[in-house]
């Protein structure tokens, strides 16, 4: 059988950005208010796995049906073991993808060793083409870092590269209501730095979010979004895209809101999701997560991936379709495109 298991992995709950959106929520509401619920995540975690459980835990995916490992966060790159534990992944014969908010790369030999690793994408979270908004959107605790040292990283990734094939280098923009004209300023910018890949993503808040009047698409946005993607989709200056199909599913996740029914999914099937304190869940909608039996809740601590992801269906047949569900997509599907297609400059 072939491997084809994604696993999105949280490695680490910390991060030096304090984005008001951010699924991990904010440590202002969750230092009086600590989260209780299963599967909730927070940047002020205690109960993130220990760095010899994360490295056990890797050195079992060789032989085991994982194809590729999405390392995320909180910042993966601020915890000391990150290279190490990418090595031991990607010793095991699994291709890796960072996803990064690109401070790291900024540090000595920190993208020298991510290429020499071989390291197959780095995807940089960045939402505004233009540096007051974005550095609105995604505020540094400091308030030190921000936009230009975002940049700062990406081009000290390409510089480390020097014109190889690897890492390819993706740009990630969430997408909010008031700005959709972001996704293609996005994209000249993305292509003025000379990344591979881009990404627009629909912004995912629960409807109970204080942020969610503000910021989520409400059906009335699907016209100008439409716009937007047409345009990004007729000139994409020379970026690889996700596949066309992603535009209609961006429209209909904007347009239906934690409602409908999502056949075929790879929920569960191909992808699956680790939280910083080891839990798996079949993917990281909280729809999902709310919904998953005890008697089906799963941890990688001690545990063995050749096994753990043996018994799973062909598919999974979920009506828990959520605002989550078209961000999966670029993950699993669009992955293969995003990191091998050829970039016409």
């Amino acid at each position: 059988m072939p491997r084809d298991v994604t696993l999105l992995w949280g490695l680490r709950s910390p991060c030096a950005f304090g984005c008001p959106h951010c699924y991990f929520g904010t440590i202002e509401e969750h230092k009086d208010n600590p989260p209780g619920q299963l599967g909730v995540l927070s940047h002020l975690s205690r109960s993130d796995l220990p760095g010899e459980a994360l490295t056990a835990f890797a050195r079992t995916l060789a032989g085991s049906d994982v194809e590729r490992v999405v390392i995320a966060g909180g910042e993966p790159l601020d915890w000391p073991g990150a290279l190490e534990l990418i090595a031991l992944i990607k010793e095991a014969g699994c291709q890796v993808v960072v996803a990064t908010n690109a401070i790291p790369l900024t540090r000595p030999h920190v993208a020298e060793r991510l290429v020499a690793l071989g390291v197959d994408g780095v995807s940089v979270s960045l939402d505004s083409a233009d540096a007051d908004a974005n550095d609105r959107m995604r505020p540094s605790r400091s308030g030190r870092l921000g936009y230009h040292d975002v940049l700062h990283g990406i081009r000290a990734l390409l510089q480390a590269r020097a014109g190889g094939p690897a890492p390819r280098v993706g740009v990630y923009t969430v997408v909010i209501r008031s700005r959709p004209q972001e996704i293609t300023g996005m994209a000249r910018l993305a292509a003025d730095l000379g990344v591979d890949y881009y990404v627009p993503q629909p912004i995912s808040l629960a409807p109970d979010h204080t942020l969610f009047s503000q910021m989520a698409h409400t059906p009335a946005d699907v016209d100008d979004v439409a716009e937007q993607l047409d345009g990004l989709y007729r000139d994409p200056h020379g970026l690889v895209l996700p596949d066309p199909s992603y535009v209609q599913r961006f429209l209909a996740a904007i347009s239906t809101h934690d409602s409908g029914h999502v056949p075929d999914c790879f929920g569960g099937a191909r992808l699956f999701f680790i939280q910083p304190d080891g839990l798996v869940w079949d993917c990281p909608s909280d729809r999902r997560i709310a919904a998953t039996s005890p008697e089906h809740r799963r941890s990688i601590r001690g545990a063995d991936a050749r096994t753990l992801f043996a018994a799973r269906p062909a598919c999974t047949n979920c009506a828990l379709f959520s605002r989550d569900c078209v961000n999966m997509w670029p993950l699993v599907l669009d992955m293969p495109r995003l990191l091998n297609a050829e970039v016409p400059r």
